[in-house]
């Protein structure tokens, strides 16, 4: 800015310079004429003078005398009288043009400034404006012409600091619910590079946010059903909404993916957006339930159907056989016994996963609790003339319920003898670690496929339906286990080999010195 004024002063210094040039040119040119109207009097008076002179003291000259006197003092006055107009002309003009050279720059300087200075302060103010600096503000002097200027240039720039920090905020704000939203989401742009992702996207995909942001959808190893599902939204540029199942990382996911197309100003087609929201937990849920209905309808209807079949075929006449009376008794004492059982375990497991189920956890014995199991499971273990094992190295304090702990013992001493033949051996083992107080089932049976291993918690799953229906099993046991040993905040592994056996192992959490009960 500075440099506009500095160019304005010699621009206008310039200007005085060349006019005052002129002038001294135009003055130079006149002197002579002047000079000779003044020196043609001056001879007249030198001749009037000279004339008095010689009339006075009578001096007798002839004319030519005369005129070569009147001759030789002319030309001296006039060499004298020119040399001093020079010398006088000259350094009057030198003065003159210095002092008025001075008197113009400074009153030049002086009104440049005054008028230059706001227009410099509103230029500065506008180009910070320019930068985006939106807290620069010009100076406001009502003493000036251009205040108005001024004033609406803050105005302006107030203007545009609230609007950018109000789109600061609804930036903000904006990203803050992006990221902390429980879906992924995904905006694509209209030539397909992807604009915004939020991070339960790149955690869910395991993807950095470098590989994904401003690349094309399909380079990026999206699965192919959701490409699919992006190339339907663009090309019929409407909303949809599928559930898909994926594969991510070895897993399969199902998700309800929803997309739109994102509409600008005046119509113009921005892009699609893409949002996934995660059922696979209440499809499994869904899956559970429904499997849930059908298998206790299928375990309800066999007991059931026996009774009924049972006792109408007593009412037709079969009671006046007593043999067949009693055997057809019997079976319906033992089908009554296994829809009891059934009806229990339904209640118990009910409860069990009831929210707020709690165990009264205290420091107990596990040792005791493996011996009261097994001396409870001995009249079954007798029946099919096994045998147990116990490997108990020493007692192990754990925080439990001693009466919950003896369940899940109990139910797991009796999958090992239903499951295993007769004549072979359960183990019993007691073990320990900086943790956990570990015990461990083990049989001799007919053991579980590994694909198998991780269901076999679920309710009514039977890795043998026929040898554990016919033995009495609701198939409810391992689910009670599973759940009765989560809410000690512990740990059931199972290690199984088809034909060999399978080994139980139960981690409760050790009772540790000064730890409050």
């Amino acid at each position: 800015m500075k440099s506009m004024s500095n160019r304005l002063f010699l621009t206008f210094m310039l200007l005085l310079g060349t006019i005052l040039a002129v002038l001294v040119i135009v003055i130079g040119q006149l002197f002579p004429v002047y000079l000779e109207q003044y020196n043609s009097q001056k001879r007249l008076d030198i001749q009037e003078e000279m004339n008095e002179v010689i009339e006075e003291r009578q001096i007798h000259l002839t004319e030519s005398d005369k005129t070569a006197l009147y001759a030789v003092q002319t030309k001296e006055t006039d060499e004298q009288f020119l040399s001093y107009i020079h010398t006088r002309l000259f350094a009057l003009l030198a003065i003159l043009f210095i002092i008025t050279i001075l008197l113009l720059g400074i009153v030049t300087r002086y009104m440049i400034r005054s008028f230059s200075a706001p227009i410099d302060n509103v230029t500065e103010t506008a180009l910070e404006l320019a930068k985006g600096n939106y807290r620069a503000r010009a100076h406001e002097n009502e003493q000036t012409r251009l205040m108005p200027l001024s004033h609406s240039i803050n105005i302006l720039a107030r203007n545009l600091q609230d609007i950018t920090t109000i789109r600061e905020v609804e930036e903000e704000r904006l990203k803050t619910l992006i990221e902390n939203m429980g879906s992924s989401l995904m905006m694509i742009g209209r030539e397909g590079n992807v604009s915004i992702v939020n991070r339960v996207f790149l955690d869910r995909f395991g993807m950095p946010l470098e590989d994904v942001e401003g690349k094309v959808f399909r380079t990026i190893g999206l699965p192919k059903s959701l490409e699919q599902f992006i190339d339907h939204v663009f090309l019929t540029e409407m909303p949809y909404r599928q559930q898909i199942k994926m594969e991510v990382q070895q897993e399969f996911y199902n998700k309800e993916v929803y997309g739109a197309p994102v509409i600008g100003d005046h119509g113009r087609w921005l892009g699609v957006v893409v949002v996934m929201h995660d059922v696979t937990e209440l499809v499994r849920l869904e899956q559970i339930r429904k499997d849930f209905v059908a298998n206790v309808s299928h375990e309800l209807r066999t007991p059931i159907t026996s009774i009924k079949g049972f006792s109408e075929t007593l009412l037709d006449g079969a009671y006046k056989d007593e043999t067949m009376l009693l055997s057809f008794l019997e079976i319906i004492h033992k089908e009554s016994n296994r829809l009891q059982m059934l009806i229990q375990d339904l209640l118990e497991l009910s409860k069990i996963e009831q929210h707020g189920f709690t165990v009264n956890i205290m420091p107990m014995s596990l040792q005791e609790v493996l011996i009261r199991g097994a001396e409870l499971t001995s009249p079954r273990l007798d029946e099919k003339n096994m045998s147990f094992n116990v490997d108990i190295a020493r007692d192990v304090q754990v925080m439990g319920d001693a009466n919950r702990i003896i369940q899940i013992v109990m139910n797991l001493i009796t999958n090992a003898i239903t499951y295993s033949p007769e004549d072979t051996t359960v183990t019993i083992r007691l073990k320990e670690n900086e943790e956990y107080g570990i015990l461990e089932i083990e049989d001799e049976g007919i053991g579980i496929e590994k694909n198998e291993i991780p269901r076999v918690f679920e309710r009514f799953y039977r890795v043998d339906r026929a040898r554990s229906r016919n033995s009495g099993g609701t198939g409810l046991g391992l689910a009670i286990v599973k759940h009765l040993v989560e809410a000690h905040h512990g740990r059931i592994l199972v290690e199984s080999e088809v034909g060999r056996g399978t080994k139980m192992i139960v981690s409760i959490p050790k009772h540790t010195p000064g730890q409050i009960d």
